[in-house]
């Protein structure tokens, strides 16, 4: 099962562009990711992440208060927090 091929499949079926960006505000600056960026970011994860994103998008679809929009949001919010977290490490 190719994963990734998956959820790209998700997101045409449902008239998404997996080349949309999404914009963030991060100190005053902002940042865009496309949908496409945050599939390969996840799709680098181990076998178990990658179905836990999966599942997790498969999810976004029956939810109406969440759908695949605020889903992407949300996981590209999560990879720009990590991003930065290593960033600052004082370790």
């Amino acid at each position: 099962m190719n994963i990734a091929k998956e959820c790209r499949d998700i997101l045409t079926q449902e008239g998404i562009n997996s080349q949309s960006s999404i914009d963030f505000e991060v100190n005053g600056e902002v940042m865009s990711l496309t949908i496409d960026y945050i599939i390969d970011t996840y799709m680098q994860a181990s076998n178990e992440s990658q179905l836990v994103f999966y599942a997790a998008l498969q999810k976004s679809l029956d939810a109406k208060e969440m759908g695949i929009e605020k889903f992407f949001e949300g996981m590209g919010q999560l990879l720009l927090m990590t991003h930065l977290s290593k960033k600052f490490d004082l370790d």
